[in-house]
């Protein structure tokens, strides 16, 4: 195994890793609103914390699940000329569009770092009537963006292979493509 091997493998359990763990939160978040449901309806005391909880769930949830949706591709796409072309073609024209990714990600990534950065550094809270810290939601923004980056890098260098057929990636051998640990 190359060094681009392991690395392409390496990114892509990152992902797998969090994902899979990422993806409980869905059961808290329907656990709170079940909570919410009872408390209002059922005992007719609403609460003032679990609907803006289940909001930052929420965001943790969407932005820290970029790199797995895309480890499994998952995200969307405009298959009409995709899907028609051969596996060759379609790395080539991956690699090409590949450019508008690192760029809305990269830009992504630089602006959520600053907004995080400053969100730390005054210990940011929502200001609600809960009033919760809101600045470990903010960091999930630049640590999800990073796992998507690193997996576009990953998917661009399984593309280079593809489109140039080089060796040190083969698509049977992808983790992201079936292979489980």
């Amino acid at each position: 195994m190359t060094v681009l091997t392991a690395f392409i493998r390496g990114i892509t359990r990152l992902n797998e890793f969090v994902g899979r763990w990422v993806a409980l939160l869905i059961f808290a978040m329907f656990a709170f609103l079940i909570l919410e449901v009872g408390f209002r309806y059922v005992f007719n005391s609403p609460t003032v914390w679990t609907n803006e909880l289940t909001q930052m769930l929420f965001g943790v949830y969407a932005v820290m699940s970029g790199g797995y949706i895309m480890a499994h591709r998952g995200h969307v796409n405009v298959d009409l000329l995709h899907s028609q072309l051969s596996p060759r073609k379609r790395a080539f024209m991956d690699i090409f569009t590949s450019l508008i990714f690192f760029i809305f990600t990269l830009a992504l990534l630089w602006f959520g770092i600053d907004m995080a950065s400053e969100s730390i550094s005054g210990w940011e809270t929502s200001f609600s009537a809960w009033n919760p810290p809101i600045w470990p939601v903010k960091l999930a923004i630049p640590v999800g963006t990073a796992l998507l980056a690193l997996q576009g890098l990953a998917k661009l260098l399984e593309d280079i292979a593809i489109a140039f057929n080089l060796d040190y990636y083969r698509p049977d051998q992808s983790v992201s493509e079936g292979e489980q640990s």
